[in-house]
C-alpha cells in the first residue's frame, strides 16, 4: 500500500509524479495496472484533488500513465521512460546535496565520511 510521505516546504505536484515515477520504475505498479482514482490518491495524500489532477496530467505527458475515459487512469508500458526518470531524479537530488554541503565547506572527503557514518 501506497504510503504519502510528502514534504510539506516542497511543491506537492512534483512529489507525486516523483512517488509515483519510483513505484512504477521499481515495478510496484504493472504496466496497463489501473491507478487510485484522483479523488481516492488526493484523500490518501491529504492533498486538493486539483493537484493530483495536475500530477496525473504531467505523468501522462511523460508517457508514465494515461487515462481511459470513464475508467480511470493507468500505468502505462513504457517502464523505461520511469527508470530514466527516477534516474534523473536520483543525480539531481545527489547534485543538489553535494552542493549544498559545498556551501558548508565540506570536502568531498568529509561528504563521504558523512554519508558513511549515516548509512551504517
Amino acid at each position: 500500500m501506497l504510503v504519502w510521505e510528502l514534504d510539506k516546504t516542497r511543491p506537492i505536484c512534483p512529489q507525486i509524479c516523483e512517488q509515483l515515477s519510483v513505484l512504477i520504475a521499481a515495478e510496484e505498479f504493472k504496466p496497463d495496472e489501473k491507478l487510485l482514482s484522483v479523488r481516492e490518491v488526493a484523500v490518501k495524500a491529504g492533498v486538493n484533488p486539483n493537484t493530483v489532477q495536475k500530477a496525473f496530467e504531467q505523468l501522462e505527458g511523460q508517457g508514465l500513465i494515461y487515462s481511459v475515459r470513464g475508467s480511470g487512469w493507468f500505468v502505462g508500458a513504457d517502464t523505461e521512460s520511469a527508470k530514466n526518470t527516477v534516474e534523473e531524479l536520483k543525480y539531481s537530488k545527489t547534485k543538489d546535496y553535494i552542493n549544498e554541503m559545498k556551501k558548508l565547506s565540506l570536502s568531498a572527503e568529509q561528504v563521504k565520511e558523512y554519508i558513511k557514518e549515516w548509512s551504517e
